[in-house]
């Protein structure tokens, strides 16, 4: 915005014709001037439209100028406020300026130039405030409107981590997941295992690893095709999830092959739990399309005593060669076998 005098508006008030007139022409060719030949008038027009500077005689029949500019400074705070009188007493420019905020006192008869000078500065005054006002305003705007744009952003950012997050957690379940059980799959159950079996090293408890596979499942495929095979291996999956303890897990390590994590259970607890998954998917018939499909399972478990070391390659060898007996012995059976304790060899 250009600051400039011919933007401001000017009351002059004066009760007298010829000074009101000579004024109004002097100063009209830089401001947009009003005028008012007394307190009243000057008061109706205030009410009426905003002006951006009064210029008051000070000696006026209805009042002084001070009341009229005391008038203005509690009504139009903004507006600049000019006094102007030929008695120059102290008394009553400390009196315009103490009730009445005048900017500046001038004294009557003034000079023109001068005069003019004192108006161009009240006006520029009075727009840098205005330009103030305004730059002021819109940074706030501004401060409120980035605020926003930063609330917004972060509820934004917020939102996306939350969604990340969820992603995450799901692509990691995904990735210890078999698809089509739901089961843990080779992956997350091997470190399971693992795990375990580095606590059974570590404390005082037995454990025992089962693997259990279905019984001429080639046949179950052949028969009902792929899609019944995966029916089954769903079947098979809810029948192993309801036989095992919440502390125990199972998990599909491939084909119709699943393994079972047994935690503190001794070679007592697995036959007891191996019979358990044997008989139970034996009289639980698996629905596909309106038909029920028969299974039955072989089970071979492994079990590492309290004391016992244990790795897992050589309990899965156990439990793998424990299921090779219960498959070659005629199927449907389950076979427990108890990993050996270590001996020290005798020294000749």
């Amino acid at each position: 915005m250009v600051v400039t005098a011919s933007s401001c508006s000017l009351l002059v008030v004066d009760d007298e014709p010829y000074i009101l007139g000579t004024l109004t022409t002097l100063l009209a060719g830089e401001f947009e001037v009003l005028a008012a030949n007394s307190i009243t008038a000057a008061q109706e027009l205030l009410s009426r439209r905003r002006v951006d500077i009064v210029l008051s005689d000070h000696r006026m029949p209805q009042g002084s100028g001070v009341q009229l500019l005391e008038w203005v400074q509690q009504h139009h705070p903004r507006t600049v406020r000019l006094l102007m009188t030929g008695y120059a007493e102290v008394e009553d420019a400390i009196a315009a300026i103490n009730r009445g905020r005048v900017y500046y006192f001038v004294p009557k008869p003034w000079r023109n130039e001068e005069l003019l000078q004192i108006l161009r500065n009240a006006s520029e005054k009075l727009l840098l405030e205005r330009n103030r006002d305004q730059l002021l305003g819109e940074l706030r705007r501004s401060h409120t409107e980035l605020e926003q744009r930063v609330a917004e952003r972060t509820r934004a950012l917020e939102e996306a981590n939350h969604q990340l997050q969820q992603r995450n957690r799901e692509l990691e379940r995904l990735a210890l997941t078999d698809p089509l059980t739901g089961l843990f799959n080779r992956r997350a159950v091997d470190e399971l295992a693992r795990f375990e079996l580095k606590r059974h090293a570590r404390y005082p408890s037995p454990l025992a690893l089962g693997i259990l596979d279905a019984d001429h499942f080639r046949h179950i495929n052949t028969q009902h095709l792929l899609t019944g095979g995966d029916a089954v291996l769903k079947g098979l999956a809810r029948i192993l999830s309801t036989c095992i303890r919440e502390v125990d897990s199972v998990g599909r390590v491939g084909g119709e092959e699943f393994l079972v994590i047994a935690r503190e259970t001794n070679e007592e607890g697995a036959v007891s739990l191996a019979e358990r998954i044997r008989s139970t998917v034996e009289n639980t018939p698996i629905l596909y399309q309106g038909k029920t499909i028969t299974v039955t399972v072989s089970v071979g478990f492994a079990v590492a005593d309290i004391g016992v070391p244990a790795d897992y390659d050589e309990m899965y060898q156990l439990a793998a060669s424990a299921l090779r007996q219960a498959k070659d012995e005629g199927r449907n059976r389950s076979i427990i076998r108890a990993m050996q304790p270590v001996t020290d060899t005798p020294v000749a």
